[in-house]
């Protein structure tokens, strides 16, 4: 059905037209305008539509569980292939620290009786780990082997003879296998208790080296280094002052490592897991590099399977927490670093100074020491110098009136001197100036050249803001004349299409159905029928000619197709029922387009 099949359901009222609407209404099913509606094949093309959406919805829900398989198997891969380079890393980090700690053994074993110790302690350990695994592993792959030999001679030998001439009674197996298990079952405890005593132990070391570490790092802030201590200073106020202002810059350290210590316990008592969880999500986490692609989807996800009584929830917020714990560790840990920087620039700069102060000290010593010198010195050289002051004099007498006739002589050819500058200077002024005429008469030059060049620049942009302004208006008509001959074209389509809707409306008109109801016709055969039979037909009939005229396309025209030729190549490459092959498809074209009246409008009304 077209849109505009629509149009005929559609009932107007006119006064023109009542006598025809109850000639309609008399007549009612027996009118030859109007057919009955068949129901069952309407409830026919209902059930065959709510099976295509059945079937549409299927394959839709088939496509999305395929999308969601192929998104864990994708996850899984990804797992597994992050799992084994952990696995390598840490199986190589395990192979060095062996090596390094057998060769650190063997070297000083030689030296150290502890070491010595600790290597035989090593070796006993494989002693035993050799005698375990002999007395309870090998036991039970032997029984394990014994009874696949046992099934495979059974299958091969199902006979109850078979079965006493082997002696196999499957009780006893039972009773041996239990037995077995028993023994694995109490072994294991006792390990586990032995694992649980040496975490214990391992725990109560930890705990008081860790007492240990507080009261040294204690130590380490407040108590004063034995340079600063060692240090002999002649002023006492000077060092007591200085002592002061380490214990000062000590306590502030010490006051901001204590309220990041606060914090870290905070964070510590508020994340609320158990130990094995935290310790499942901190190697869960490191297993993850952290340049790595999608690494908090993948982490989360492991997690989820690792931890399945925690919600997505409870690891973004531990997430969040370990996050906050991280970065204090890391302000704690740059806090002790700037602490051993500033505690070591403090010691250099208290150093410097004390060096300082004992330096002025010395030199303070050294001048009283020489000032005392001086003063003998002085006393015994008095009487030469009263001496020495009268030869003085009298050199002086002498040298005044040699100075005298010598600042004369000086007096004449300093005045020669300068008459010469003078005449020198009076010259290289008149080319100064000279050189500053011809300068500036350039300069006016120039300044006449670019007056004139910017008055032709103005003239020109006068003279292209004037065809500009032509440009633009001759364009501004130009896009009116378009519009109104787009808008002339526009209103000329519309009668076009108006008077071709009015054309094929009497064209319909024309057409219509006006058959007559007709039981014997309805029943009797049909020419093609007759034509089968040979009813009516001629009595020489030409073989060659075909007994139907049929029409429909030809071979050539169907290859021609691009969509019968993209179908063919998608189907010979084993692509047809492809996702690309059903998206595909419908966007290829025909060759030809069909026309725009047989496009069916009902869905864009």
């Amino acid at each position: 059905m077209s849109g505009r099949d629509l149009r005929t359901f559609i009932t107007t009222h006119r006064t023109s037209d009542i006598d025809n609407l109850v000639v309609r209404m008399k007549n009612g099913l027996f009118s030859q305008k109007y057919k009955p509606v068949d129901y069952k094949q309407l409830h026919a093309l209902t059930e065959e539509k709510k099976k295509a959406s059945a079937n549409i919805q299927l394959k839709v829900k088939k496509v999305e569980q395929a999308s969601k398989t192929n998104k864990e198997q994708m996850l899984l891969k990804q797992h597994h292939q992050i799992w084994w380079q952990e696995h390598k890393r840490l199986s190589e980090n395990r192979h060095n620290v062996e090596t390094e700690i057998q060769t650190f053994l063997d070297e000083g074993s030689l030296e150290c009786e502890l070491l010595l110790d600790m290597s035989d302690f090593a070796h006993k350990l494989s002693k035993e780990l050799v005698i375990y695994q002999t007395n309870t592993v090998d036991p039970v792959w032997q029984l394990r082997e014994d009874l696949k030999c046992r099934l495979s001679e059974m299958q091969c030998y199902p006979s109850q003879k078979s079965c006493m001439e082997y002696e196999f009674i499957p009780v006893k197996v039972l009773e041996q296998v239990d037995f077995v298990k028993e023994q694995q079952k109490t072994i294991l405890e006792l390990l586990n208790q032995e694992k649980l005593a040496l975490e214990q132990e391992l725990e109560d070391c930890k705990n008081k080296v860790l007492i240990y570490s507080f009261e040294e790092k204690t130590g380490l802030f407040h108590e004063v280094p034995s340079q600063l201590l060692a240090l002999e200073c002649p002023y006492p106020d000077l060092k007591s002052s200085v002592l002061n202002e380490f214990h000062k810059f000590a306590d502030e350290y010490w006051s901001k490592l204590q309220e990041i210590d606060q914090q870290l316990n905070i964070i510590s008592r508020n994340f609320g897991w158990s130990e094995e969880d935290h310790w499942v999500y901190q190697t869960v986490i490191n297993q993850y590099p952290s340049d790595l692609q999608s690494r908090r989807t993948l982490y989360l996800d492991m997690l989820q399977r690792h931890l399945p009584h925690k919600s997505r929830h409870d690891l973004v917020a531990h997430e969040k927490a370990w996050d906050q714990y991280h970065f204090a560790r890391n302000q704690r840990r740059a806090l002790i670093l700037n602490w051993a920087q500033a505690r070591k620039a403090f010691l250099l700069k208290a150093v410097m100074t004390i060096a300082e102060a004992c330096a002025a000290h010395e030199t303070e010593v050294m001048l009283a020491n020489n000032r005392r010198k001086q003063q003998e010195i002085c006393a015994d050289l008095k009487g030469k110098v009263l001496q020495w002051r009268a030869h003085q004099e009298e050199t002086a007498r002498l040298e005044a009136a040699v100075a005298v006739r010598s600042k004369e002589k000086e007096d004449e050819r300093e005045k020669i001197q300068k008459e010469k500058e003078m005449i020198q200077r009076a010259e290289e002024k008149e080319k100064v100036r000279i050189y500053w005429a011809e300068k500036q008469r350039k300069w006016q030059e120039m300044e006449e050249k670019d007056l004139h060049r910017l008055a032709e620049l103005k003239k020109l942009m006068i003279e292209q803001a004037t065809k500009d302004k032509e440009r633009v208006k001759f364009r501004q008509e130009l896009l009116e004349k378009r519009l109104m001959e787009r808008k002339e074209l526009s209103l000329q389509e519309a009668h076009e299409k108006e008077e071709r809707e009015r054309r094929l409306e009497a064209l319909r008109q024309q057409v219509a159905i006006v058959a007559e109801i007709d039981p014997a016709r309805m029943m009797a055969d049909t020419v093609a029928s007759k034509a089968k039979m040979g009813i009516g037909t001629e009595e020489e009939c030409v073989l060659q000619r075909p007994l139907f005229t049929l029409c429909t396309y030809s071979e050539e025209q169907i290859i021609s197709d691009p969509r019968v030729r993209v179908e063919l190549a998608l189907r010979e490459a084993g692509l047809h029922k492809s996702l690309y092959a059903k998206e595909i498809l419908p966007k290829i074209p025909p060759l030809k387009l069909p026309r725009r009246d047989m496009e069916s409008t009902v869905f864009k009304m």
